[in-house]
């Protein structure tokens, strides 16, 4: 019989291979999982475990969150939340070098904390921005640069779809990693916003200031965004004082979202319809990665793949820091093949075990844990560098998504402009992570905050 270890690693080369040749993740993780219990323990157990493992799975109360919040999202990109964003940031910045890709930029970052999905976010904003943006007469490049860019905020500025499903596989509190994620998300668009600045300076051409608006379109624009900040400090403010757990404030929400929509009547029977569709749809394809998640975990856990690699990286003598940067650069070339929901599940359980062994192993009984913190803290610090790096994958040549959707918006621009485009506000991301490796506080400091 097959070693259990090296079966693993066949295991993981035949699940990449049907990635690459366009089989749907969950489709290829129910696959490989399945069949790998199957050669190990053979069809008694992997029907056991078929017998309950998706009531299992989905029963879990915290993903009840997840439809929630992508309804959230969907009505949200029918209600006109996007345009009002955009007027009202355009209005205040506008008027400086760049200001409308700025606009763009603090546009994103309002939206994608209402819609928690990066794509999304980059589609509505590059509808309602692109037009702007080419009636100022910015670069294609610095135009639609910032809108891929911009669009990756969806993924960590809180609530995020991807967030959630990373706190429930390596089970920790949706309302720490939420509280987690908000400096490090207001540390992106300040440096997302200083990048806009510095390209302008170089290349003036690129980002002319236009003159303006109209003080009564000010005050209307200002006035506009006002039900939008409202959600937005209802929802999270309301989890953060722990007056709601983040279903209830989901749930909350969507009402106010739906509300909102149907006073501007944005929103009508077909759009609710439409958007509870496209809710069925996504949290169905979610939950069913989840699944296939789950029976690949299964199956490497009995191979002993995780722990075997764990032990390895302990062994091998190499500094804690180095092993997290090493499984950092995997995420970013990970990010360039698959989209970020199914690479946080394909990956997180066999990266997380391998620092969580690595805090509480042989460097712990001489200094103390590895990364100076508490296994818990090393969840919440390791899961916010994980998800910004996630990001990268989104405008990381090739196969950056966010680039291929702006470039499908802004037809009149080349690919390789939006790309180069791009590049400097991957540095910035770079940054980021950066600062985050060297100063935890960033990420740790608002939820000890509010455990109190």
């Amino acid at each position: 019989m097959t070693d259990p270890i090296t079966l693993g690693v066949i295991a993981l080369i035949v699940l990449v291979a049907l990635i690459a040749i366009r089989i749907p993740i969950a489709y290829a993780m129910i696959l490989v999982g399945g069949i790998g219990v199957t050669m190990m323990d053979g069809p008694a157990l992997m029907l056991s475990q078929l017998k309950t493992l998706a009531y299992g799975q989905f029963s879990i109360y915290d993903l009840s969150v997840v439809p929630m919040f992508v309804l959230m999202g969907a009505l949200a990109s029918r209600a006109g939340l996007s345009r009002a964003l955009f007027r009202a940031a355009n209005a205040w910045l506008g008027r400086m070098p760049g200001g409308t890709a700025m606009a763009s930029i603090a546009s994103c970052a309002g939206f994608g904390a209402v819609c928690g999905s990066s794509l999304a976010t980059a589609v509505t904003m590059g509808r309602v921005a692109l037009p702007e943006l080419s009636r100022y007469k910015y670069s294609g490049a610095l135009a639609t640069g910032s809108l891929a860019a911009g669009g990756v905020l969806g993924i960590l500025i809180p609530p995020s779809v991807v967030l959630i499903v990373y706190a429930v596989i390596v089970e920790a509190s949706i309302v720490d990693m939420f509280a987690a994620a908000l400096l490090p998300g207001i540390l992106a668009v300040i440096l997302f916003l200083l990048t806009i600045a510095i390209y302008v300076a170089i290349n003036p051409k690129a980002g002319p200031a236009h003159g303006g608006v109209e003080p009564g379109e000010f005050r209307e624009a200002t006035i506009g965004v006002i039900p939008v900040l409202l959600i937005f400090g209802i929802v999270l403010g309301g989890i953060y004082a722990g007056l709601y757990t983040p279903t209830p404030a989901a749930a909350i929400g969507v009402v106010m979202v739906w509300l909102y929509g149907a006073v501007t009547r944005q929103i009508r029977i077909g759009e609710l319809i439409e958007s509870l569709k496209e809710t069925a749809s996504t949290t169905g394809m979610i939950y069913l990665i989840l699944l296939g998640a789950e029976m690949m975990k299964i199956f490497m856990s009995r191979a002993g793949l995780p722990q075997a690699t764990a032990e390895w990286i302990i062994n091998s003598g190499h500094a804690p820091m180095t092993v997290m940067i090493l499984l950092l650069v995997g995420l970013i070339a990970l990010g360039c093949l698959m989209d970020s929901l199914s690479m946080i599940l394909l990956v997180i359980p066999f990266f997380w075990p391998v620092l969580s062994e690595l805090n509480g192993g042989i460097y712990q009984a001489a200094d103390g844990a590895a990364f100076g913190m508490s296994t818990e803290d090393l969840k919440i610090w390791f899961g916010i560098i994980a998800l910004i790096v996630v990001e990268l994958g989104l405008i990381t040549p090739p196969v950056g998504m966010n680039v291929f959707v702006i470039s499908a918006l802004a037809k009149d621009v080349p690919m390789s402009d939006t790309f180069k485009g791009v590049m400097p506000f991957f540095l910035a991301e770079l940054v980021r992570v950066v600062l985050i490796l060297l100063f935890p506080a960033l990420t740790l400091w608002l939820p000890m905050l509010v455990r109190g």
